[in-house]
C-alpha cells in the first residue's frame, strides 16, 4: 500500500456512466416512446472539462468525444438486451473505434448471430461462454498469489488472462488448479498493482490526521450525509478530516481485501452534493450509476494527478495485492498514482466506481482498477447523490399511482425482476433506481417480460 502523508488536496473521480437506448416492451397503445439511452443519460450535456480530458487522453476530436458518449450509451443498452436474450450462450461484448461506433457481441451459438446482427452489432462466434471463463477465474482466485497478481476474462480473445511477475508462475497456478492451459493467455508484467493511498467526489480527506485518500461519491443514508470510498483507506471507526483539515466524520463500515469498499458518515456541517471535482475545480454532475461496457471511455479525477481518461478493459477482474485478493473490480487504462485511492471514476455523467489500485504512473502510463459503486450502495444501504432530472410523465388527474415492487433508491442487479403498473420487468443493466427511471421509461435498463 502506498499511503500519502501529504496535506495537499486529495483525489476524486467524476464517475459518469452511460445509459442505453432501447425500444423493448412498448405497445401501440402504450405511453409515448421512452427516451433513448443517450437522452436519458444526458450525454449531450457532458461538461467541457470531461470532453477536454477525453480529447487529450484518447486522442479524440471534439466531435468524436461527443459522439463516443452517445454511442457508448446506445451500445451498452443493446449489449444488455442481447445478454438477456442469449442467456448462457453469451460470451461478452465490447465497443471499438475512436467514437465507439462499433459494438461486437460474442456467442457460442451459431443460431444467435442473425439476432445479433439485426440490432446493428457485429456477431462473433466463439467456443467458450462468459460464465465458463468466469468459473475458471474464480478457481484461480482461490490459489493465486503475488506472482500472479491479476486475472480477468478477455472477451475479445475469448480466453482467461493471467498476468505473472515471475516466469512460470502462471503455469504453476494452472497446474495447481487443474485449469486447461488452452483456455488461458499468460501475460508477463514487471509491475504489481498496489492500493493507491493518498463532500464532493475527488476532494481530499485524511484518515486519523495523517494518510490521505479521496472522496469517491457523496451519498446519503436516511438523513445522514457521507461518501463512498475505498475500503483500504480505513476501517470502521477511523476518523476523517476534510480537504480543509476540518473534522469531517468517521468510517462506518469497510471491507478489504475481498472487496475494496467503505463508506464514511459525515458530521452535520458537511453536506453531500451531486458533484465530483473536475478540471480546474469545476463541478461535474453525477446523474446515475449505470456501469459502462468494455471499451467505453472512463475518466478519473485524482488529488495527486488530476483529470485523466482512458477506456474500460474488463469487468469482473481479480487482483491480488500484498494484503490479499479482491474480486469484481474493473480494469482500466486510466493512470493513477499514490494519493488517488478512493476517488471517483466517471463515464458521461454516470458514477462508475472508486479507485482501488494499479501500477505505473501518469508520466509513463499504467493500469488502474476501480471498485464498482453499485455494490457499495447495495451493501451499505446508501443512496447516491444525483443532480435533478426530468421525472418523466406521472399519472394523470385522478389516476392512481402505478404501484408494484419497483422502488426508487434500490440497487438492482442484472436479472432482478420487479412489478410496476401491473407489468413485470427484468433488469438488464445494474443501477440504482431513481425517480424518472421507472421501468416503462427506461427500456435501456428494464425489459418487460
Amino acid at each position: 500500500m502506498l499511503k500519502r502523508h501529504a496535506r495537499a488536496a486529495c483525489t476524486a473521480l467524476a464517475a459518469a456512466g452511460l445509459l442505453l437506448a432501447g425500444t423493448g416492451g412498448a405497445t401501440a397503445d402504450s405511453a409515448p416512446a421512452a427516451a433513448s439511452a443517450a437522452a436519458t443519460l444526458r450525454t449531450a450535456e457532458a461538461p467541457p472539462e470531461l470532453l477536454a480530458a477525453m480529447q487529450r487522453d484518447l486522442g479524440l476530436t471534439p466531435t468524436q468525444a461527443k459522439a463516443r458518449l452517445a454511442h457508448e450509451a446506445e451500445a451498452g443498452a443493446t449489449a444488455a438486451r442481447l445478454r438477456d436474450r442469449l442467456g448462457a450462450a453469451f460470451a461478452g461484448a465490447w465497443v471499438d473505434g475512436a467514437d465507439a461506433g462499433t459494438l461486437t457481441v460474442a456467442t457460442t451459438r451459431t443460431a444467435d448471430t442473425a439476432a445479433i446482427r439485426a440490432t446493428g452489432a457485429r456477431a462473433k462466434l466463439v467456443t467458450r461462454t462468459l460464465a465458463d471463463l468466469d468459473a475458471d477465474r474464480a478457481a484461480l482466485d482461490r490459489a493465486a498469489g503475488p506472482a500472479t497478481p491479476v486475472r480477468y476474462v478477455d472477451p475479445r480473445s475469448n480466453t482467461l488472462v493471467v498476468e505473472e511477475t515471475e516466469a512460470g508462475a502462471a503455469a504453476a497456478l494452472l497446474a495447481a488448479t487443474g485449469t486447461d492451459a488452452d483456455r488461458v493467455t499468460v501475460v508477463r508484467t514487471a509491475e504489481a498493482p498496489r492500493p493507491l493511498y493518498n463532500l464532493r467526489g475527488g476532494d481530499a480527506y485524511y484518515m486519523n490526521g495523517s494518510g490521505r485518500c479521496s472522496v469517491g461519491f457523496p451519498v446519503t443514508k436516511g438523513s445522514t450525509n457521507g461518501f463512498a470510498t475505498a475500503g483500504h483507506c480505513g476501517r470502521a471507526g477511523t476518523t476523517t478530516s476534510g480537504f480543509n483539515q476540518v473534522a469531517q466524520g468517521s468510517f462506518q463500515a469497510s471491507v478489504f481485501p475481498g472487496n475494496d469498499m467503505a463508506w464514511v458518515a459525515a458530521d452535520a456541517q458537511w453536506t453531500a452534493t451531486p458533484y465530483v471535482k473536475g478540471s480546474g475545480g469545476a463541478n461535474v454532475q453525477v446523474t446515475g450509476s449505470v456501469l459502462q461496457p468494455v471499451g467505453a471511455s472512463v475518466c478519473r479525477s485524482g488529488s495527486t494527478t488530476g483529470w485523466h481518461c482512458g477506456t474500460i478493459q474488463q469487468h469482473g477482474t481479480s487482483v491480488t495485492y500484498p494484503e490479499g485478493t479482491i474480486s469484481g473490480v474493473t480494469r482500466t487504462t486510466v493512470c493513477a498514482e499514490p494519493g488517488d485511492s478512493g476517488g471517483s471514476y466517471i463515464s458521461g455523467s454516470q458514477a462508475q466506481g472508486v479507485t482501488s489500485g494499479g501500477s505505473g504512473n501518469c508520466s509513463s502510463g499504467g493500469t488502474t482498477f476501480f471498485q464498482p459503486l453499485n455494490p457499495i450502495l447495495s451493501a451499505y444501504g446508501l443512496t447516491l447523490k444525483v443532480s435533478g432530472s426530468d421525472p418523466g410523465p406521472g399519472p394523470g388527474p385522478g389516476e392512481p399511482e402505478p404501484g408494484g415492487t419497483w422502488k426508487a433508491g434500490t440497487v438492482y442487479a442484472a436479472g432482478a425482476t420487479v412489478t410496476h403498473g401491473g407489468a413485470t420487468y427484468r433488469c438488464i443493466q445494474g443501477h440504482q433506481a431513481q425517480t424518472g427511471w421507472e421501468p416503462p421509461n427506461v427500456p435501456a435498463l428494464w425489459q418487460r417480460v
